[in-house]
């Protein structure tokens, strides 16, 4: 009888006896867990960074004063009160407004992932916490001199008494630089200016946050109690609010966390498939071995847990070189971070999590992928020994076919109720998941029954111009389907998912180009910067009225707005945004009135979505109150119409007129102008004379409403090549797993091979072979995977229909792309199993 201690040294000695294969199975292990373990250290790192930036931004604050909510404003009156205090050792603001800035020239500065931004500044004796160090020229005075941080002296090249265009949402400014100085904090590739304090607070309005330093004697919880006692303000300690802020943060750090996990479960999932099917073949192989142990006296137990001890040694050091994988994935991360001008300064990130939860969850997934074929190495007789072939064929596919067509069957239903059904959004796309999952399982099932269906009709089409080399690879592709449905499954999850977003991104892209091709009729617009944190200046609209050759124009803006309650944007109990129109809305969008006007320029009040109105029993004609941010500020406007539902003026717009009844013009944020040509007016002469118009604004740029939606649809596929760079990491392990197969494959199957070479056959041939299996496993994985992913996107867009896709379009030009990608594929994984094969000794293969 053989005992636990042998059949342990047994498994160990397996594992070191076959040192390919046993990389071949670390490696897809090691894939998944590097993935995970680098998602844990990268938000980590990423959280550290910004915890050591808080902590430094609020080091020797003693209190943070804010608003009190219904008190007076933080304004100068109210900061020199407080500077006066005899608990106060100083007060600065809290405060930083983003800008653009350009040259002398109006030529933009580009910081790529940073800011530009202006901050008060504040001699060292003054400030409160870690003071800035000047490091050349000196102090500013006055709302035209500014300090301008090191790094983007530097990288931009700009010296002392260079002068600097400024552009902020409300006006255009020209400053000097009068000095440099370094940050408390690296600036990677922001660009930082800094103004007097008290012209900062002229130029850019009253801070909304105080930082104050308590007088000697006088602890931090003395003047925060001080503070709130004696103004009508809001204070706290400085150490409770960067402690908030670290857990708003972290918070929001977790959000990314998730999806990077996601990305890495997806990567796991893929490789547990490539883990079996390597343990499955593994099994097969030593068919001999394991019926030569039963013959020793081995029982079906030792045996299981042999194979089981081997998958766990395996999942272990493969986890272990995961982790190790994804210190140094994190490393290039912060590499490429640190090129683009984002420096990341919290470390690697490396934590308890980071470590266990891939180590075990490595192991856990390898152990149970080799849990069948475990069993299937237990369950071998001792009469398997004296076998001279390869073993038996498997047990009937009968089973595993009819649970999942049953399963293919039901993802269908669910896909189809979640389509068709009514209900919310996320009860539907609840209902489409659940379909996905039924889906995936039952092709896991069903596949080898699906691929002797398929595969062999790729295999005569891919095979014709091999002759008859083409009709044995062919042959030897449906011998074993199960190897092949496992190989081609993992290839078909990932291209799957790949179709599914590149539908949903082609699909966003048409939806926005058909909502401005129909939305919108002017011939121009004017913007801000793409990436809408940066409003249009305000005096845009005046500037492109004055234009030679422009007729009507209209800017479109929001404001925090409500009529009767009712808002076009809702973000919470206490954030809602109106669309404010200065002109006439059907100038330049492609309204459809459905009662009364919609000439919004002519005189005060507002206009609704006709179902808005509906809801809420508006008439046109009857008066409603319009609230703003002052609760003293309302006024009574008028319904002047109503229009069908338009995407672009979701619920509501009020004219300007009515609008700056109950708040200052100035705090709109200009979002878009629309311009259209005078009549007869040439619209290329209108272009020029518009850029010319707004170029020394430097924010806005003129463009088309085709140039407008290509813009938009540049910023999906940015989202996009994010999203296939992460799925990358499921497609590269898939082709891994194909590799691994033949690999395997062509150690199983040496003694066919030599007995081919012996017959005849070149090596050539033989590469050839294996070469036409390999793409045909690729091309079946592919074409399931594209009509899986075709079928899911569909799903998924017609539960979103009612967010604004309704446009579906299939991106051919990629699915073509991934078809042919996949035959590479094909090619390029059967390289090395290929020359392998050919390099068989013919003679010594039979003898084996």
């Amino acid at each position: 009888m053989a005992t636990k201690t042998t059949m342990r040294t047994v498994s160990v000695r397996n594992i070191l006896a076959h040192k390919l294969r046993l990389a071949l199975t670390l490696l897809a292990v090691v894939l998944g867990t590097a993935f995970i373990s680098g998602s844990f250290m990268f938000t980590n790192s990423l959280s550290n960074t910004f915890d050591s930036a808080v902590s430094t931004a609020f080091t020797g604050v003693d209190a943070a004063v804010s608003q009190k909510e219904g008190g007076p404003l933080l304004d100068q009156k109210m900061r020199d009160d407080i500077a006066a205090d005899p608990d106060v050792r100083a007060v600065n603001m809290q405060s930083s407004q983003t800008v653009v800035v350009a040259d002398a020239n109006a030529e933009a500065f580009q910081t790529g992932g940073g800011t530009a931004s202006v901050e008060p500044y504040y001699p060292a004796d003054q400030v409160v916490g870690e003071a800035a160090e000047l490091v050349d020229g000196s102090e500013p005075n006055g709302t035209g001199e500014v300090l301008i941080n090191d790094s983007a002296a530097e990288k931009f090249g700009i010296q002392l008494g260079d002068t600097l265009t400024v552009v902020h949402p409300d006006q255009r400014d020209e400053v000097k630089v009068v000095g440099v100085f370094k940050p408390t904090v690296e600036q990677g590739s922001s660009l930082s200016l800094q103004m007097a304090n008290d012209a900062f607070s002229e130029r850019y309005g009253n801070s909304s946050q105080l930082k104050v330093a308590a007088a000697e004697g006088v602890s931090a919880d003395e003047l925060v109690d001080h503070l709130n006692q004696t103004f009508e303000v809001d204070a706290e300690s400085g150490q409770k609010l960067a402690d908030e802020m670290s857990d708003q943060i972290s918070s929001a750090l977790k959000f990314v966390n998730y999806f990077l996990i996601a990305f890495g479960l997806i990567a796991l999932l893929v490789g547990t498939f490539i883990i079996a099917n390597t343990f499955s073949m593994i099994v097969a192989q030593r068919t001999k071995e394991f019926a030569l142990l039963r013959a020793l006296g081995a029982s079906r137990g030792q045996i299981t847990r042999s194979v089981v001890t081997e998958a766990l040694l395996v999942g272990l050091v493969g986890s272990a070189v995961g982790v190790v994988a994804g210190i140094g994935l994190v490393a290039a991360i912060k590499a490429v971070f640190k090129a683009q001008g984002m420096p990341m300064d919290g470390g690697l990130g490396l934590s308890v999590s980071a470590v266990v939860v891939p180590l075990i969850l490595g192991a856990v997934v390898t152990v149970v992928s080799a849990w069948a074929p475990a069993r299937r190495a237990g369950a071998v007789k001792p009469v398997e020994a004296m076998r001279t072939t390869e073993s038996a064929a498997g047990s009937s596919l009968m089973v595993r076919t009819i649970l999942g067509g049953l399963l293919l069957a039901a993802g269908v239903v669910f896909t189809l109720l979640g389509v068709f059904l009514g209900g919310g959004t996320g009860l539907r796309a609840s209902l489409v998941g659940l379909g996905a999952l039924d889906l995936i399982v039952g092709f896991f099932l069903a596949g080898p029954a699906i691929s002797l269906l398929i595969v062999p009709g790729i295999g005569r089409v891919v095979g014709a111009p091999f002759g008859a080399v083409g009709k044995l690879a062919a042959t030897n592709s449906a011998r074993n389907p199960r190897r092949t449905a496992a190989t081609a499954f993992a290839l078909m999850l990932g291209v799957s998912l790949v179709t599914a977003i590149g539908m949903l991104g082609a699909t966003m892209k048409a939806s926005v180009s058909d909502a401005v091709d129909e939305n919108i009729r002017a011939d121009y617009l004017l913007s801000g910067p793409s990436s809408g944190s940066f409003p249009t200046p305000n005096e845009t609209a005046q500037r492109a009225r004055d234009t030679e050759g422009a007729g009507q124009v209209v800017a479109l803006s929001a404001g925090p707005l409500a009529v009767d309650g009712q808002a076009s944007m809702n973000y919470g109990p206490e954030m809602t945004m109106s669309q404010v129109l200065d002109g006439n809305a059907d100038d330049v969008f492609n309204l459809t009135a459905a009662d009364g006007s919609l000439a919004t320029g002519d005189e005060p009040g507002f206009i609704a979505d006709k179902d808005l109105a509906a809801e809420n029993g508006w008439k046109v004609g009857d008066s409603y109150e319009l609230t703003g941010p002052d609760p003293s500020r309302t006024a009574q406007v008028k319904l002047l119409g109503t229009y069908e539902p338009f995407q672009m003026l979701p619920g509501l717009a009020v004219s300007q007129s009515a609008a700056a009844e109950v708040l200052d013009p100035t705090s709109l944020d200009i979002t878009m102008v629309g311009v259209n040509a005078d009549e007869g007016f040439d619209t290329e002469t209108l272009r020029s004379n518009l850029e010319e118009s707004v170029k020394d604004l430097v924010v806005v740029q003129v463009r088309t409403g085709e140039e407008y939606a290509g813009e938009a649809a540049g910023m999906i596929d940015q989202m996009l090549t994010i999203l296939y760079a992460l799925l990358a990491l499921a497609v590269i392990i898939a082709v891994l797993g194909i590799i691994n197969t033949l690999t395997l494959g062509v150690i199983e199957r040496r003694q066919e091979i030599g007995m081919l070479r012996a017959v005849g056959t070149q090596r050539g041939q033989i590469r050839t072979m294996i070469t036409v299996e390999s793409v045909q496993i690729a091309l079946f994985g592919a074409i399931i995977g594209i009509l899986m992913g075709l079928g899911l996107g569909w799903a998924f867009i017609a539960v979103l229909a009612d967010d604004g896709l309704d446009a579906t379009t299939v991106p051919w030009p990629m699915l073509i792309i991934m078809l042919v990608g996949s035959a590479i594929v094909g090619v390029l994984a059967a390289i090395w199993p290929a020359q392998r094969a050919a390099k068989t000794p013919p003679l010594d293969a039979i003898a084996d």
